[in-house]
């Protein structure tokens, strides 16, 4: 493996501290697990590695760039200058420096930051979606008649569990209005409102530029919630222990036959090409009782720490350990700038 000049792009809050040794029982409530596990595994690889925390301020990735002279920009940003929507911003500033990167392409990562944009190109593709409406902040709330009860209300680009708590799901147009309310006035942002699919939720991890490597459906287990077709991946079931542990949370390789499972991958595959992803994303779907399954949202440049879904996902795939899947991202990376797509 030849050793790299490596600039690892994060967050500003989000760089650990140098003397860092972070513990099995402290990783989910440490909020640069990601950032760390970056780090230390491709330092142990060999790689020459330079940590840069921005929040507003693009002088410093060039100043960066141009001091350390990396190979590539590991990307772990999320966002820039505290809107989500701006990390496509960056990586396209990247590109006119011609610097190769990690991770999804501008244009791919504005399309499925929108969530709405995302369910129309779906739509588009016939690739099911549960059905939605867009109530943008400062606009009178119209509630379509064609929606149908129970729903789920979500930011319209920010991160998926954002927001998400059980009172987001409504079943009553009262309801529906309060959370609409909550998200524009206590989050700040254009609220989106879907069909909520009742059924079992699955992850599947995607790798590549033109051709696409699929990982094994990933399925989000409630095990002891009296009625888990239900239950949804919110803020608390991802990051709160406690919830955790009551209501039985926990994730694996999905549970499902081989033919259930190829079709939750040809839809996640499906779906990274319609939308023109590269590098890696997760696809998160949905499966009623009928077996239908729904595109929930795809997620370029998802969280890659060791015991992410991601990752998790990946060691099933031939043996992969998290030393493989980080060289793949990278070698995918340098291949995107080769073909003079970065």
């Amino acid at each position: 493996m030849k050793s790299l000049r490596i600039l690892v792009l994060m967050h500003a809050d989000l760089v650990p501290p140098e003397d860092a040794k972070l513990k099995d029982k402290d990783r989910l409530e440490t909020p640069w697990t990601t950032e760390y596990d970056v780090l230390l595994h491709l330092k142990a690889m060999g790689h020459k590695v330079k940590p840069l925390g921005i929040y507003s301020d693009l002088t410093k990735i060039r100043q960066a760039i141009e001091e350390f002279k990396p190979h590539i920009v590991f990307n772990l940003l999320e966002e820039f200058d505290g809107e989500a929507v701006f990390d496509s911003n960056v990586v396209s500033y990247l590109e006119l420096l011609r610097i190769p990167y990690t991770g999804c392409n501008p244009r791919g990562l504005m399309m499925a930051r929108d969530k709405a944009l995302t369910k129309k190109i779906l739509m588009y593709h016939r690739i099911k979606t549960p059905r939605f409406a867009v109530f943008p902040k400062n606009r009178r709330t119209k509630v379509p008649k064609a929606l149908t009860y129970p729903l789920i209300v979500k930011c319209l680009d920010e991160d998926a569990s954002l927001g998400l708590s059980k009172a987001s799901i409504v079943t009553t147009e009262e309801k529906l209005r309060e959370r609409i309310e909550y998200i524009h006035k206590k989050i700040g942002v254009d609220a989106i409102v879907e069909e909520f699919v009742e059924g079992r939720e699955f992850y599947v991890g995607v790798l590549g530029n033109y051709r696409m490597e699929l990982l094994p459906a990933w399925e989000v287990f409630y095990k002891k919630a009296d009625n888990p077709e239900k239950e949804f991946y919110s803020r608390s079931a991802k990051w709160n222990e406690k919830y955790r542990q009551r209501k039985g949370i926990d994730s694996g390789k999905a549970k499902v036959d081989e033919e259930t499972e190829k079709r939750i991958q040809d839809v996640a595959k499906k779906t990274y090409k319609a939308l023109g992803l590269n590098g890696y994303a997760r696809i998160d779907v949905r499966m009623d009782e009928k077996g239908r399954i729904y595109v929930i949202e795809a997620n370029p440049n998802p969280n890659i720490a060791m015991d992410d879904e991601f990752a998790e996902s990946s060691y099933h795939q031939d043996k992969w350990d998290y030393h493989q899947i980080l060289q793949k991202i990278i070698n995918l990376g340098l291949k995107w700038a080769k073909t003079g797509n970065g």
